[in-house]
């Protein structure tokens, strides 16, 4: 049966510090932080299922408040995603639809929701993908960019831009937000193939058609209609899907090191505290054009200096692997304005998935049969969940 949903809001008033502040230290201790008197947080170990454990109170609230989305869009697209029964990996056949109808966006923001990780749904300049197999015509991954940090170390160290020109050959770029495989498909390196996507000619043309002659919001102005290479950083550390993955001797993604570990994801779960508390002093928490995810960091730095709490519990200490997808050859010299122009690889998503299936489906198809017993009711079921009387409840 399904649990009814009752709704329970914190009971701690706006204005007592103490017990919030308290509440704030108790959250981190539940995701396994510690701390030391300088207020450096530490985990008691980086492992992918302890930095999943971190993410859980995020994602789990995301599900209760997307509630009714998931009820009423799960009974239409339930027939998009797989049973392992319905896969052979012989006739696995990838294609891509780029999202533009209400009926892409539902599926694609109803997939997202199966990730461990927390749903965004991006800034700036997007663009998103779905990946499906004609052979069934289910669901096999997403892809979806956004506009790109302006201030990306482990990428600006790789370029010397032109003089004031930092901005405009940033623009020229999107940043990877969203990128994997639905199961049982990720079972079968699924994830691999999307990212084989990202560098294809397909999404360079794509863009290039959504964003023709757009300018920018904040200054006015227009930007390249073109994209030259994409970024992104791994979900839990060292990636499995990045590393090594090449098209022939073509390194498809190169890695840029690791992040310092500084991001706002293990503190989500108490936004709404944050917000809450500072509107109650009289601080506007409002978003809007320009602010990006920077407005929900002043947030949280400014609800964190009014609770004497360290500024440095922003940075949770988990390192990611940083990558780069150059979609031109000459990205080194484009991107410090040696070259004029862009020579860009030209590789089909054809010709990529067609190497996919032999060098990665195929040899996994026989090696991991977990995709085989798959069954996507599990899938389903997971993503129903409620709180009832302060305690989070599953489908059951």
């Amino acid at each position: 049966m399904l649990v009814e949903k009752e709704q329970i809001e914190l009971t701690i008033p706006v204005d007592d510090k103490s017990q919030i502040r308290q509440y704030v230290l108790q959250h981190l201790i539940d995701l396994g932080f510690s701390w030391d008197e300088a207020g450096n947080l530490s985990l008691e170990s980086d492992s992918k299922d302890l930095i999943k454990t971190v993410h859980q109170p995020s994602r789990e609230e995301e599900l209760i408040k997307r509630r009714s989305f998931i009820e009423r869009v799960a009974p239409k697209y339930a027939s998009f995603f797989a049973n392992g029964k319905d896969i052979n990996p012989q006739k696995i056949t990838p294609y891509v639809v780029e999202v533009s109808t209400n009926q892409h966006n539902e599926i694609f923001s109803f997939a997202r929701l199966i990730w461990s990780l927390p749903f965004s749904a991006g800034f700036g300049r997007r663009i998103r993908y779905l990946i499906f197999d004609k052979y069934n015509n289910k669901l096999i991954g997403l892809l979806g960019l956004q506009s790109p940090p302006l201030d990306f170390a482990v990428r600006d160290n790789l370029f010397n831009y032109p003089d004031g020109m930092k901005t405009y050959y940033v623009n020229q770029t999107m940043d990877i937000q969203t990128l994997g495989a639905i199961p049982p498909y990720n079972f079968l390196l699924g994830g691999k193939l999307v990212a084989m996507l990202a560098g294809s000619d397909e999404i360079r043309k794509s863009y290039q058609n959504k964003y023709n002659s757009r300018i920018t919001e904040m200054e006015k102005r227009y930007i390249p209609n073109h994209i030259v290479a994409l970024t992104t950083t791994s979900a839990y550390g060292r990636s499995s899907i990045y590393n090594r993955l090449k098209y022939n001797e073509h390194l498809i993604a190169k890695s840029l090191g690791f992040t310092e570990g500084y991001g706002s994801f293990h503190l989500m779960h108490l936004y709404p505290l944050f917000k809450a508390i500072l509107e109650a002093n009289g601080v506007s928490t409002s978003g809007g054009y320009g602010t990006g995810p920077r407005i929900k960091w002043q947030t949280m730095e400014r609800a964190l200096a009014y609770l004497n709490l360290p500024r440095k519990f922003l940075k949770h200490g988990i390192q990611r692997e940083a990558f780069i997808f150059p979609l031109c050859k000459n990205i080194y010299d484009y991107m410090s304005g040696i070259a004029e122009e862009p020579e860009y690889n030209n590789f089909s998503f054809e010709e990529l998935a067609s190497f996919w299936k032999k060098r990665w489906l195929l040899p996994r198809s026989t090696r991991e049969l977990k995709w085989k017993s798959w069954d996507k009711d599990e899938l389903l079921k997971s993503m129903m969940i409620w709180k009832v009387n302060g305690e989070i409840k599953f489908y059951g």
